[in-house]
């Protein structure tokens, strides 16, 4: 290439890899005059649109990461609240717990009251009848006795204080012959009546 050029100048003809002179220091002139306007205009306009989206970058990174610290702040809260709502809810079964073991043993108390009551009562309706059923049989025990007294001794006993004294010797003896031999005494008066 060097020699094609050699050639070319020469000739005395113009060389095409060469540029005139003219053109060097036109182009240097439109360069320079370029070169001061997009400094002094458009290149301020860059940096203060790279400034901007620097900051918008920045500023949306310091945001994100002062979100994501309130997330974790709120996290914790809402993890301790959760901790807290669990020890609540355990602490309320305790006091239901005990206090259905309370109403439990109340009622239990109750029930054992009602049914010392109940028994009580009818220990009482017992101990009624039965002195009832004494005196109803010591009535008509002394009217047979009487009656089969006055037909053995074939006399009437008509006497209310003979009458009452030979029921009481009859009831005595009764009584003494139960105490005596209780296991035997039921046949043996079942075997006289």
């Amino acid at each position: 290439m060097h020699t094609l050029a050699a050639v070319l100048a020469a000739e005395g003809e113009p060389n095409p890899l060469l540029p005139h002179t003219s053109e060097l220091i036109v182009g240097t002139i439109a360069f320079a005059l370029l070169y001061f306007f997009l400094r002094s205009k458009v290149f301020p306009i860059f940096e203060k649109t790279y400034a901007e989206r620097r900051d918008a970058i920045e500023g949306g990174m310091e945001r994100a990461k002062q979100l994501q610290e309130e997330a974790k702040e709120a996290l914790a809260q809402y993890r301790e609240q959760l901790a807290d709502a669990r020890h609540e809810a355990a602490r309320l079964r305790e006091e239901a717990r005990e206090q259905g073991a309370a109403i439990i043993a109340e009622m239990r108390e109750q029930a054992q009251a009602e049914s010392r009551r109940i028994v009580e009562a009818a220990h009482q309706q017992i101990e009624a009848d039965k002195a009832q059923a004494l005196h109803q049989l010591r009535s008509t025990v002394g009217t047979l006795a009487t009656e089969l007294a006055a037909r053995i001794v074939g006399e009437a006993l008509q006497d209310d204080a003979r009458q009452r004294s030979v029921i009481d010797r009859f009831l005595e003896d009764l009584d003494r012959t139960a105490d005596e031999s209780p296991d035997t005494a039921a046949p043996e008066g079942a075997a006289r009546a």
